[in-house]
């Protein structure tokens, strides 16, 4: 409490003009930081939404170029021993939960990454508003 006290006392024996323009000084500083803050926030998000559309973007391709060569194997194998149209719905039936795997893991990567908003920044920004009213309140005593 003391030092509260001793804080306040010290803030009267400035002018107006002095203590507007700490709080001026002050604001532009804290404005600065927040936007450092943001910059850094956005980047992390963005770098966990990037990783997980690398990965769906990986699977793609990996699936594309291990589709057809697998496809053909599978259906060659499967023909002796079934019809060939029975062998293709049971190769597309299995390729498709693979998709599906991959699609739901690559969907929790960019989730993580969402929303993009700097959520602490903007936590950051309410209180030092609350700061910066209790120091225009405190000028004006």
């Amino acid at each position: 409490m003391s030092s509260v006290n001793g804080q306040s006392n010290e803030l009267r024996e400035h002018s107006t003009g002095e203590l507007v323009k700490q709080l001026t000084e002050q604001t532009t500083t804290l404005v600065r930081k927040e936007i450092e803050l943001a910059k850094t926030e956005l980047a992390a998000k963005g770098k966990v939404a990037g990783e997980g559309a690398g990965i769906l973007g990986g699977a793609a391709v990996v699936g594309l170029l291990a589709l057809g060569v697998l496809t053909a194997m599978i259906l060659a194998l499967l023909d002796k021993a079934m019809e060939f149209w029975i062998a293709a719905l049971i190769v597309a039936v299995v390729y498709a939960a693979v998709a599906a795997v991959l699609a739901a893991n690559g969907r929790d990567r960019v989730k993580k990454g969402m929303p993009p908003a700097p959520e602490q920044t903007v936590e950051t920004v309410k209180e030092d508003v609350q700061w910066a009213k209790s120091q225009a309140k405190s000028v004006r005593r």
